[in-house]
């Protein structure tokens, strides 16, 4: 093989055009030094081959590199990286130096996964890892994700790709910034560590965490940390979600939010927690099969129930199971179910009806009950076997008593 190779000296400078002619004895020592320089660390060796030029300086750890091409296989041959470089320092410690204008592919399974591209990059590699610092641009050709960062690390053996320093991911279906990313290639996974705010396109979303792992394949996010999520209309907030852990299908619009679940609506105004909700944004509705808690802001009304669902386009809440409704003088409905139509500030009660005033002290049980409780204008009726109403009036002592 023939390289171009310039050497220069302090009494000038000397090219050498093709090894081939160069006496034995003078060729012997550079031989050597080039192998030694870019030979690797362990597995098969990367090799840098010119197409151009080599210019060595005064210190033998250092050489220059012109139109540079660093490559690395596995132990069958397959590539794992190829990188591409107009011009490269190389030294010894490193096994290469800063790059201008490095462009290159990453490989899993002899396949590209990620494309690789810097105005200008520190880069390092031993055989087993690839290093790249400075502003990095990381594309998979598959999907069309783009991972822009500071430091780029390609670990092969643990299908691992790593993106830090003020991260910045863009793709049709998500934009995202953290502190870090790490790519799972095969399982077409993502996850941001630190400071991660990710903005879904459709649903209009805002996701804030602290570790966010992005299913590509799946179309899901998920958080298994303290996050909050904002849902846009217009580009302004309308509603905000919280829990300790959370799951986002993209493709259904459906959020699932876990442990201290909260969700607060703009419009109608009212807050609902409860350790699991549902929250479908294709249908807006809220559901959760647990004890649910829904404050009213505007009524100052709070209802209690094992379970409940609101339509929230109707601005209608169903709840079922030791369903307690309390308003702003601490009158109270009791019964099995209840209908609350907040439009209407209407509530329709059915199955044992226990209905309590304070002011006058008046306690009511039937097995239906209608009306506004925050006027307290309720009327309660019997069931289809007795028809009958129990009303009891307490008096004011023993109303007195019992506060």
């Amino acid at each position: 093989m023939a390289y171009q190779f310039h050497q220069r000296g302090r009494q000038g400078e000397r090219k050498i055009q093709n090894f081939s002619s160069t006496p034995p004895f003078l060729l012997l020592p550079l031989i050597f030094f080039l192998i030694f320089g870019l030979a690797s660390c362990g597995g098969k060796s990367p090799t840098a081959s010119q197409q151009n030029t080599v210019a060595s300086s005064n210190k033998d750890s250092n050489l220059t590199f012109f139109d540079v091409t660093l490559e690395q296989a596995d132990e069958v041959g397959r590539p794992i990286w190829k990188v591409r470089a107009k011009q490269a320092q190389y030294t010894k410690e490193k096994q290469i130096g800063q790059a201008e204008s490095p462009y290159g592919e990453l490989y899993q399974d002899g396949k590209v996964v990620y494309q690789i591209k810097a105005d200008v990059a520190d880069i390092e590699q031993n055989g087993k890892q690839l290093f790249l610092k400075g502003k990095i641009f990381a594309t998979d050709p598959k999907n069309g994700v783009v991972l822009q960062g500071n430091e780029l690390e390609w670990r092969p053996k643990e299908d691992l790709l790593i993106v830090r320093n003020q991260i910045n991911g863009s793709h049709k279906q998500l934009q995202a910034v953290a502190q870090e990313a790490r790519v799972k290639t095969r399982e077409q996974r993502m996850e941001f560590f630190g400071r991660v705010i990710a903005n879904s396109i459709d649903p209009q979303l805002q996701v804030r965490t602290e570790h966010l792992i992005w299913n590509i394949k799946q179309e899901k996010l998920i958080g298994d940390r303290p996050l909050q999520i904002d849902r846009y209309k217009d580009n302004k907030i309308s509603d905000r979600g919280k829990g300790n852990s959370a799951e986002v299908n993209l493709k259904t619009k459906i959020a699932t939010i876990q442990q201290n679940a909260q969700l607060d609506l703009l419009d109608p105004p009212m807050q609902i927690t409860s350790n699991s909700m549902t929250w479908n944004m294709n249908t807006e509705t809220v559901t959760t099969n647990s004890p649910v808690r829904m404050f009213q802001r505007a009524e100052n009304l709070t209802v209690t129930a094992n379970q409940g669902e609101m339509r929230i386009p109707q601005k209608t809440v169903y709840l079922t199971g030791n369903v307690n409704a309390i308003g702003q003088r601490r009158q109270s409905l009791k019964s099995n179910t209840l209908t609350w139509y907040l439009d209407n500030k209407l509530v329709e009660a059915q199955g044992n009806v226990v209905y309590r005033q304070i002011d006058p002290r008046l306690n009511f049980t039937g097995e239906t009950a209608v009306g506004n409780l925050q006027t307290e204008n309720i009327v309660v009726k019997g069931g289809t076997s007795s028809g009958r109403v129990v009303t009891e009036i307490i008096p004011q002592e023993r109303a007195n008593r019992q506060q």
